[in-house]
């Protein structure tokens, strides 16, 4: 039975982890940061329970204590679900450095479980150990199951049970699991105590399934993908008064339709018709970031001759795409599900426009679409005169806008001409806010004013002010994204 034991708390170990990063992911994003502070606590935390259950276990060892650990952890991982929303807001409220909050959310949330899971392995070679002679057999065993565990662990949540249960039914059922197998152990250790949280941990089960049930019903969709917790809202837009649907990707907007008539939301995703300005003659575009597919729709209403082709690397936003926002099969529209990267290292198309849309968090973004390199692929895979238009939430000066004028810099590096328009206030240098980059493919000086009076008031926001040149290029050997973006002030 210790043998089970410890395989089972290895793979919790490794399944709490990686739940770990999808409980801080909606708050305070998946960056370098988050990461750091969620592997470094466990590992902290596993060395304490190391030195822990070994101390405990000289002094004192039984099943009924070994049974005493795994339920306290058990307990422990179900006030993790209650808890965790408002314990990470609160932090997030508190500092303004993520690195802060992220190492405090994690010493809070997954500390004390990772201690008492860490207790166990320790714990269950004491009182495995019965001969000298075969002791290093017995430890070597022991940890090899462990970590058996903790592989099976990993691979079992990263591909089947995160994407198939969502984050709280999982601790919902590690908490369960780890009840259940202190009851095992030692049956008559807290009997009625284990029973009782088994039943209210059965009855967490039920309700979350009944609220998110009745959620749906009032429109309201939340789920966890492979890659992005997933929000689905009906409101009503303050600005306009009518009805909308809105798309969060883990805990940030993405995208936004009104409902009645399927037109966008979002101010900045107009600014993409400016390719009608800069490369009038375009047939052919390419999207990098789908989400709920809002603007692919437009172009493809708006411009019947152009075709477009989408990369979005989760397939489940294709699917409430179309559930949802009213996605269609159209032949002019391709769809790929990848990495942007990977699609731009292996394409042999050719596009007239490129549009970029995967840099909307605050708290992290795909590094490897930022880089001298994938900007290059940008250039070669673009007809002349092509042109990118790629959205940045960023300030243009002060520090909260270092990721912006790092991402300027690299693509004056490669692109001939490079232009900044501020959609909100095209005179503040400081604010943050939705900047479109424009990249032109072309040495020849594009004009800024339009017959059409709906562009022409886009590029009325041209950025004329200077742009300070102190950023070095963001390179695949060296892009600190992560660190440029914890600087954005929200």
């Amino acid at each position: 039975m210790l043998e089970i034991t410890v395989f089972i708390c290895g793979a919790i170990v490794m399944i709490f982890e990686l739940v770990g990063s999808r409980v801080l992911g909606p708050y305070l994003g998946t960056s370098i940061f988050v990461w750091t502070s969620l592997i470094g606590v466990i590992l902290g935390s596993l060395s304490i329970g190391y030195i822990l259950g070994g101390k405990i276990a000289d002094k004192k060892s039984n099943l009924r204590i070994l049974s005493l650990i795994i339920f306290f952890a058990g307990i422990y991982i179900n006030l993790t679900m209650f808890t965790k929303e408002s314990i990470i807001i609160f932090l997030q409220n508190s500092f303004i450095d993520i690195r802060l909050s992220s190492v405090f959310a994690s010493i809070i949330l997954f500390a004390p479980t990772s201690i008492l899971l860490g207790m166990v392995s320790p714990y269950a070679i004491k009182l495995k150990l019965n001969n000298l002679s075969t002791s290093g057999s017995t430890v070597g065993n022991l940890y090899a199951i462990s970590t058996i565990g903790s592989i099976i662990g990993t691979f079992s949540s990263g591909f089947y049970l995160i994407p198939a249960f969502g984050t709280t039914k999982i601790l919902l059922i590690l908490s369960l699991s780890l009840i259940i197998l202190s009851i095992i152990l030692s049956s008559k250790q807290l009997i009625k105590t284990k029973f009782t949280f088994i039943f209210l941990i059965s009855i967490s089960w039920l309700t979350v399934g009944r609220v998110n049930y009745l959620l749906a019903q009032n429109g309201f969709i939340d789920v966890d993908t492979k890659y992005n917790h997933v929000q689905i809202i009906d409101y009503q837009d303050a600005e306009t008064g009518k009805p909308a649907r809105g798309l969060r990707v883990n805990n940030e907007s993405s995208s936004a339709m009104f409902i009645d008539d399927g037109e966008l939301v979002f101010e900045y995703t107009k600014y993409y018709n400016l390719i009608e300005h800069f490369n009038p003659s375009f047939k052919k575009s390419l999207v990098i970031g789908g989400a709920a597919f809002s603007y692919p729709k437009y172009y493809l209403k708006a411009y019947p001759e152009a075709s477009m082709d989408v990369v979005e690397i989760d397939p489940k936003l294709t699917e409430f795409a179309k559930t949802y926002f009213y996605l269609q099969e159209n032949p002019r529209l391709n769809i790929y599900h990848e990495d942007g990267r990977t699609f731009l290292n292996k394409t042999s198309n050719k596009y007239d426009a490129i549009l970029g849309d995967a840099f909307k968090s605050h708290y992290s973004i795909p590094y490897q679409l930022t880089t001298r390199e994938a900007i290059q692929k940008k250039y070669d895979i673009l007809n002349d005169g092509g042109v990118v238009i790629l959205n940045i939430i960023s300030s243009i000066g002060g520090i909260s806008g270092q990721f912006l004028r790092a991402e300027y810099a690299t693509y004056k590096q490669i692109f001939p001409q490079v232009y900044l328009f501020p959609v909100n206030n095209q005179l503040a240098v400081n604010n943050v806010q939705n900047i479109i980059l424009v990249a032109l493919k072309s040495s020849e000086i594009p004009k800024f004013k339009n017959e059409n009076e709906e562009l022409n008031k886009y590029l009325e926001h041209l950025w004329t002010g200077k742009i300070e040149e102190d950023m070095p290029i963001i390179t695949d050997d060296h892009a600190p994204v992560d660190y440029y973006i914890s600087k954005i002030i929200k």
